[in-house]
Parts: C-alpha cells; structure tokens; sequence
C-alpha cells in the first residue's frame, strides 16, 4: 500500500527516450531512478510527486503507483480494489473515471475491469465515476495477472506548458524539444539557434533551460484534487524561483511572417523574451550570431504526402551548405522521418539511436560533432 513517504512514481516518456529522460530525473536529485519501457521509475512521496510534475521537462506525465496485487478473475479483481485505501488519495467530492489494460493476463477484457474498479472506488469511497467530467483518472494495468493501480496526478500532458497557445501545422512538443536538447548536450550554456523555429519550440525551451525556469510554473495538475493535498505547501514549492541572470541568447529563424509573430508571443507568455530573438529570413539568409559556436537545432518539414519528399531536397541541401559554409565549430541537430533527407544536407551526422513516435510519424535526431 501507498504511504506517505516512500512509494513507486512512474514518469512516461516517448519510446527510445527513456534514457534521456532518467538522466534528467537522476540530475533533479530524485532517488535511483530507472529506466524502463515507457518511461523512468523513481520512488518518493506527495511532495515528490508535486516536485515531478514541477521540473521535469521531459515527462509526459507523473503517474503515482498507489497499489499492486495479483488477480486472476473479474471476481477477484472486485474484491480485491474494495480493499485499497481510496480515501487516502481521492476525494469523495471529486468525479474520477478509470482506464484499464490487459495483456498476458486471464482477465482479458480491459473494459469490464474498469466498470469493476470502478464499481469498487464509488461504492467504497462515494467518489462519482464520470467519465465525461473526470477530473482525476485512476489506470489500471493487468499484466501476467499482476493488476498496478495508479493515479494521473498530472491531468493534462505535460507538454502543455501554460505558454504556447499559438502553434504551426506540425509543432515539436515541449517535453520531447527538451529531450532532444539534453541528447544534444545542451546544458543552457551556450547559443542555440533553429532557422525552421515555426512556434518557437525548440528556442524558447532552450531559453527555459538558461533561466532555470520550472516548466510547470504557470498550470494546473491533477494533484491538486487529491486527498493528499496541502495548498499551503505547494504554494510553497511554487515560490522558489532559482532564476538565473541572462546569458547566452537564443535565436528563431522561419521564412514565414506569421511564425515569427507567433514565437514572439509565445516567448513573451513564457519570460523569456530577454532571451530570445526571432526574426524572418530564409535559410540562404541564415548567418551565425556574434559569440562562441553553440547548436543549430531544427525540426524542418519532411513531407508525408507522395512527391514532397523530392520537393524538400533542395531545401535540406541549402541548410547543409549554408551550415558547412558559415557555422564552423558549431554542432548540428536536426529531426526528420526520412533518412534521405538528412542525407541531401551532406553534413557529418554520427550514428542514430533509435526512432521515436512523434505525430503519428517515427522520428530520428541526426547529431553532428562541431563542423570544421
């Protein structure tokens, strides 16, 4: 059972990025954490539950793991979720719903082992189970019969900020720009620039980065719908600002007006406007800053349709030419679905890691070392 202090917190991440993210969670000073398919896995109480959902940049969300038992039929399962301790996590007063998984287990149906742990949380608790107007989810995942109860105390993905509300056709999620950013060594030291910034994703998160700004600082979480919640405390955690003194700037490029105007807003919604300069000009145009080398970091587009990828060669060739011309001793990032197209830039990428699930497409991050 959970206790106040020490239980199991489960942090998703992308597929391939697991790693990544661990890193980050080990750095935050949280307690040994691992990394396992799906995500990293640490162990801590409420407080670090709150902290999770506060700094970490790269998970999707925090889950708390309030419960593990074996079951081996429906009936076993009712009885056994009528004797968690629900009323140490949820409130009564607070709609919930549940979502369930099943695999290589003997109950199979997902659907009918929700509607039963369902069942048991509004029949011991008094919560109401709307799954219209849920405010908090409580997951189930059944595997090789071992069913672990945990609860969503991040609500809403992770990504969503509270900052951007403008965005392009394609955006590069905030939790994934800043696992990218951390493969690519990127501490919040040095010049970033992106000369495909489209919203501004990748900058203004670098920005974040230098700042020493807590990504969750300007939303809401599940959490604080729980029985566990002291308002007091977390307003607490909220205040301290270990905000950094400006240092390296951060720099978006985009061909398109609307783009820049959109990354200018967003960066001005997230404070770090000081930090960050975005201005219109195509990729021939592009020129580095004054200052020591730091990272080009890109998402460019890489067509989905039949006929865009040959499209999009002359502009991957562009931005490698411009790149080996003018950006000596700068490294090199850029994230596409099509090898082919990281090949037309004719730069220098070490080997990849594997692909990672990004917008319904399979992603890969080429990395350079500095060009010479």
């Amino acid at each position: 059972m959970t206790t106040q202090t020490d239980f199991e917190i489960f942090l998703t991440a992308p597929p391939g990025l697991e790693a990544v993210l661990c890193e980050e969670v080990r750095l935050k000073g949280f307690k040994r954490p691992q990394a396992v398919p799906g995500g990293v896995v640490t162990r801590g109480g409420w407080a670090d539950i709150w902290r999770a959902n506060l700094w970490i940049r790269g998970a999707t969300r925090v889950l708390a793991r309030i419960d593990a038992f074996h079951v081996k039929h429906l009936a076993h399962l009712d009885d056994r979720a009528r004797r968690v301790d629900w009323a140490a996590v949820l409130r009564p007063d607070v709609p919930f719903r549940v979502e369930a998984s099943s695999a290589a287990s003997r109950i199979y149906h997902a659907g009918a082992a929700a509607e039963r742990i369902g069942k048991a949380i509004r029949e011991t608790l008094g919560a109401p189970c709307d799954p219209e107007n849920a405010v908090i989810v409580v997951r189930a995942r059944i595997e090789r019969d071992l069913c672990t109860i945990s609860v969503d105390t991040s609500g809403t993905l992770l990504h969503r900020r509270g900052h951007k509300e403008a965005v392009n056709r394609a955006p590069m999620r905030e939790t994934m720009a800043s696992l990218f950013l951390r493969q690519c060594g990127f501490d919040g030291s040095e010049t970033v620039i992106d000369p495909m910034c489209g919203s501004g994703t990748f900058v203004i998160e670098a920005a974040e980065i230098a700042a020493r700004l807590n990504p969750g600082r300007s939303r809401h979480f599940a959490f604080e719908h729980l029985a566990t919640f002291d308002a007091q405390a977390w307003q607490s955690m909220r205040d301290v600002r270990r905000e950094s003194p400006p240092g390296a700037r951060f720099h978006g490029r985009d061909r398109d007006a609307g783009a820049i105007a959109m990354s200018r807003a967003n960066a001005e919604r997230a404070g770090v406007t000081d930090r960050t300069d975005f201005q219109q000009g195509t990729i021939s145009e592009l020129e580095p800053p004054e200052g020591p080398p730091g990272l080009v970091i890109a998402n460019p587009p890489y067509g989905t349709r039949i006929g865009d990828k040959g499209k999009l060669v002359p502009l991957y060739r562009t931005f490698g030419r411009v790149l080996k011309e003018r950006f000596p001793g700068w490294r090199v990032a850029i994230v596409t679905a099509e090898a082919g197209l990281a090949r037309a830039t004719e730069l220098p990428f070490r080997p990849t890691g594997a692909p990672v699930p990004h917008g319904g497409l399979r992603v890969t991050l080429y990395q350079t070392d500095p060009l010479a």
